[in-house]
């Protein structure tokens, strides 16, 4: 007898269709499970066999095989055990004939006592089963607030396998989860602010103008001059998330099992914070059949790098893809996956090896060719995709004594958003740019025109600085966001004197 129900895998990012067929024929007592399972999927039938036997079902005996189709595309997880149940309870006539009900998708792990435990993915398979017009989709109840985030496709929750099986046999009613984004405000409001820091007013300004356009951002000061207080804070004055940009790094969050019951959906802009001991794979992604790595769970929010000198060189190499393309392909045998990496780069060093070289108050041991060693750990080519070099010194007493009195994140917010949407308007019809940082040659030449003395002041700095033909486009990009941020249809001379200052990596040391 041959039953079908249907269910979907989570590869990369992305869901996957997945029929599973079980066929029960005579013979002697054997099972096997075909379509590339992996071990957590071949484990299934020990589990399936203990939730059908201590849930009073009738465990069925002879020949049985479980095809999940494709059967060239590899398989993994424990979202099969439920589909896989009810095929086996179908052809043992326990469960209706119809138990795949028209449109209906069906996943969850069993536990041996017949409950359903969360699995990952589950947002990603809701977003697929949207797209296939389903009916709807039942899983474990634990994935129910994350799955109802997707709007028009009713969601299921269910806690046991009995359950499931009275559902289908019309004897239980189990209520769709309300569907839809109100699922998903399940956020956290940033806990820090830009007026908790002392001083450094022109530090802010620069972050004011890094989050205006997406810029990536680099500070160098000596240790504890606020280098890391400034970047925690940068997320609290970016653009609140949209929807699209929430269901797009929740659906990577899924994956790697990060959404948790009490958050459906990651509402803030995340700040992904990696030690420098961290490895290529851990930081892009990777694994035989790969997986997010910090890059993608940064998407949409900020990726910071502190002591950035110390991160291995090809981790630091394996960024320049994912930092121009906004999304990261990793090849494998057995797979070809791309991960969305649309972030901010945020990073910060010390100025030299003993960190102190510009301290007013404390000597510089090291050497000119210390210090180019240092910094000829971070390459050229990483380095020219980084749009704002800034200086942050060490505050002095009467700074560090005073009250915190600038301006709060929520106001400064406020100008970024007036920026943002003086950007959305400009590239509308352009697909794949949502800032000044993403501007390719053709935009720059459209929108970042300035006049003679604008001119000038780039000629000199290109002479001076040796600036690469990408640091050139950089400068003139932070110079449109500045005058974004002030409200200017054209890129004045003062704009780009600021945009030129904030490259200062670029001057001889």
């Amino acid at each position: 007898m041959l039953a079908k129900t249907r269910s979907a895998a989570v590869l990369g990012v992305d869901a996957h269709p997945i029929d599973v067929e079980v066929d029960l024929a005579g013979g002697l007592p054997a099972y096997a499970t075909v379509g590339l399972p992996d071990a957590a999927v071949k484990e299934s039938k020990d589990r399936i066999r203990a939730a059908i036997s201590n849930t009073g079902f009738v465990y069925p005996l002879g020949r049985i095989t479980v095809n999940l189709s494709p059967a060239d595309m590899r398989k993994e997880g424990s979202a099969f055990d439920l589909p896989i149940a009810l095929g086996l309870l179908e052809a043992n006539g326990a469960a209706p004939r119809d138990a795949q009900r028209p449109g209906m998708m069906y996943l969850g792990e069993l536990a041996l006592d017949g409950a359903l435990k969360p699995v990952r993915g589950a947002l990603n398979i809701a977003v697929l089963a949207k797209r296939m017009g389903l009916a709807g989709l039942v899983l474990p109840a634990e994935n129910a607030a994350e799955a109802a985030v997707v709007d028009g496709l009713p969601i299921y929750p269910v806690h046991t396998l009995p359950q499931v099986v009275g559902f289908l046999r019309g004897e239980v009613a189990i209520s769709a989860e309300a569907a839809g984004a109100a699922n998903g405000q399940n956020g956290h409001a940033p806990t820090t602010d830009l007026s908790d820091i002392r001083g450094q007013h022109h530090a802010k300004r620069a972050l004011e103008v890094a989050a205006a356009g997406g810029h990536n951002l680099i500070m160098i000061g000596p240790p504890g001059s606020g280098k890391s207080m400034l970047a925690r804070r940068l997320p609290s004055i970016l653009p609140r998330l949209t929807l699209e940009e929430a269901i797009e790094t929740s659906q990577v969050w899924s994956v790697l099992g990060k959404l948790g019951p009490a958050h459906a959906l990651v509402a803030a802009r995340p700040f992904r914070a990696p030690h420098h001991t961290i490895s290529d794979a851990g930081m892009v992604g990777g694994g035989t059949i790969p997986l997010p790595g910090e890059a993608s769970l940064a998407h949409n929010g900020v990726l910071f790098l502190d002591e950035l000198p110390e991160f291995r060189k090809n981790v630091l190499e394996s960024l320049r893809s994912p930092l121009e393309e906004g999304r990261l392909t990793i090849s494998r045998a057995q797979a070809s996956l791309t991960f969305p990496t649309r972030f901010m780069l945020t990073a910060a060093m010390n100025p030299c090896p003993c960190g102190h070289l510009g301290d007013p108050s404390r000597a510089c041991a090291c050497t000119p060719k210390q210090i180019a060693r240092y910094r000829s750990r971070i390459s050229g080519p990483l380095l020219d995709r980084i749009d704002l070099h800034l200086n942050v010194p060490r505050l002095r007493w009467k700074e560090l004594a005073e009250d915190p009195t600038g301006e709060s994140s929520e106001a400064v917010r406020a100008r970024v958003e007036a920026a943002r949407e003086l950007q959305r308007a400009r590239f509308a019809d352009t697909p794949g740019v949502h800032g000044n940082a993403h501007m390719g040659p053709e935009g720059i030449a459209r929108f970042c025109r300035t006049d003679g003395e604008g001119k000038k002041l780039l000629e000199r700095a290109v002479e001076h600085l040796g600036l690469s033909a990408r640091a050139y486009h950089r400068v003139l990009k932070v110079a449109r966001t500045i005058a974004d941020l002030a409200g200017a249809e054209t890129i004045a001379p003062a704009h780009v004197a600021e945009a030129i200052q904030y490259r200062s990596l670029d001057r001889p040391i």
